[in-house]
């Protein structure tokens, strides 16, 4: 597995409970948006696509949480190496 840094561009797959459709693709900025259903359980929605980094991440959850969709699923998918942006081991002071 390939170590993750903060600054890193990556793929990412969220899950949330709701809908959402693909017209929300552009406000989230480009990502991939797919549905579940179910007969007997509440809709599923997945987003998936490149995120610039960690802060992109931070601000693509937070518009989730505004829209009320509960958070069932945030999940690395590991990136190639033309995703990676800082390779260092060292944490800035």
């Amino acid at each position: 597995m390939k170590r993750l840094h903060l600054g890193q561009r990556a793929t990412y797959e969220i899950q949330v409970q709701g809908r959402l459709d693909a017209s929300w693709s552009d406000w989230f900025d480009d990502v991939t948006i797919t549905v579940e259903t179910a007969d007997d359980a509440p809709a599923i929605t997945r987003l998936t696509g490149l995120v610039a980094d960690q802060a992109a991440l931070h601000g693509l959850l937070q518009k989730l949480y505004t829209l009320g969709l509960p958070l069932l699923l945030v999940e690395w998918k590991e990136a190639n190496e033309n995703d990676q942006i800082d390779d260092g081991d060292t944490i800035p002071k």
